[in-house]
């Protein structure tokens, strides 16, 4: 994607085999600022604090952490400590497991003093792994808005509902509910996004709706509560909306309020698609709302709210009675049964046990 006229992957290389940078997507969309990572310990700072964030994105820059872990204490025991350390971090989203597993594999029975090189090796292969799977996902889904278009008055657009960020910005480039959508705009097909806001945090009014806006896409940010209202007056084609772990039968754990789209659409027969790279699936579980584990984070994010005053100065103001208690769920569990299907980089599976299973070979 391109910010400015430049061209940017969400985390890259900055000096080889020490340091990496990110957006630091906490200051978007009132600033693009980039922040160098150069240690385990500011690699899980970063997934923490949601510098970083989004299945995709943690999961690579978990592996970065890996590998400064080995310029660290390329140890057994460091690297152990390592693992906990950034598995600590995010406890809901599935791909920080794999990658961190994938980069344990590697370098588990290798010298000391060949882990660093391997490590800084394999955390680049999952990045670009990660750009190749969400573009597959977009050709996939592009195949849905296709058929969509095919069937609507000539020059009207698809008018596709959309929650939280599962763009450009929660995975290496691209995206993966946005990757059809990005497609289907340089098709040339006329396609329109509703952006959620995505209360607490915003991240559809933060994020999507900035990175839609910078690409050049047609896109209205609304309130969340707006969807199903949108839903009854047919304004919606089809929701695309991404994961962060998603269970051997197709159910899905996403972010807050993802389940409550998913009931209005089913109410207004409104397809409703997960897109979701197979990294995400967690074969280990069956029964989403019993297994998974859902990440509480501080009433903080629920009772302050960041913003760019008439004199650009960006500041935190109150937006609740002082002391209220709060509770902060960052994600809920739709199930299987109403979703329409997943998007995948092998295809569009239904969201069954089966569906899943004949796509990918376990």
């Amino acid at each position: 994607m391109e910010i400015d006229g430049i061209p940017y992957r969400t985390i890259w290389v900055e000096e080889p085999g020490r340091s990496v940078g990110i957006i630091d997507q906490t200051k978007l969309p009132h600033r693009f600022t980039t922040v160098t990572l150069s240690s385990m310990d500011e690699a899980a700072r970063a997934i923490s604090d949601m510098l970083v964030r989004g299945a995709p994105l943690i999961g690579a820059t978990a592996a970065y952490g890996m590998a400064m872990a080995c310029n660290e204490d390329a140890s057994d025991e460091g690297l152990r400590r390592a693992y906990d350390r950034l598995y600590s971090t995010r406890p809901t989203a599935v791909n920080l497991r794999w990658a961190l597993d994938q980069m344990t594999a590697l370098l588990d029975n290798r010298a000391v003093e060949e882990r660093a090189a391997l490590a800084w090796a394999r955390a680049a292969e999952i990045g670009d792994e990660d750009v190749e799977i969400c573009k597959a996902i977009g050709r996939n889904g592009l195949t849905l808005i296709e058929e969509i278009a095919a069937q609507k008055p000539k020059g009207e657009p698809v008018n596709v509902l959309t929650h939280c960020n599962a763009g450009w910005l929660a995975t290496v480039d691209w995206g993966t509910a946005t990757a059809p959508i990005y497609m289907a705009y340089e098709a040339g097909i006329p396609i329109h996004v509703w952006v959620d806001e995505t209360r607490p945090r915003n991240q559809g009014a933060a994020l999507t709706a900035f990175e839609l806006g910078r690409h050049g896409v047609d896109h209205t940010l609304v309130a969340d509560n707006v969807g199903g209202h949108l839903m009854q007056r047919g304004l919606v084609d089809l929701c695309i909306v991404g994961t962060d772990r998603t269970t051997a039968r197709g159910d899905v754990c996403n972010k807050i309020g993802t389940y409550l789209k998913a009931l209005a659409a089913k109410d207004n027969e409104v397809p409703f698609y997960v897109a979701l790279p197979s990294t995400t699936i967690d074969w280990t579980v069956e029964d989403g709302l019993a297994e998974i584990p859902i990440e509480q984070r501080s009433g903080r994010e629920l009772t302050r709210i960041a913003g760019r005053t008439e004199t650009g100065e960006v500041v935190e103001v109150d937006i609740a009675p002082e002391g209220v208690a709060a509770r902060n769920d960052a994600f809920d569990v739709t199930p299987a049964r109403l979703v329409s299907g997943l998007i995948t980089e092998r295809g569009v599976a239904p969201a069954t046990k089966e569906g899943l299973a004949g796509l990918f070979e376990r």
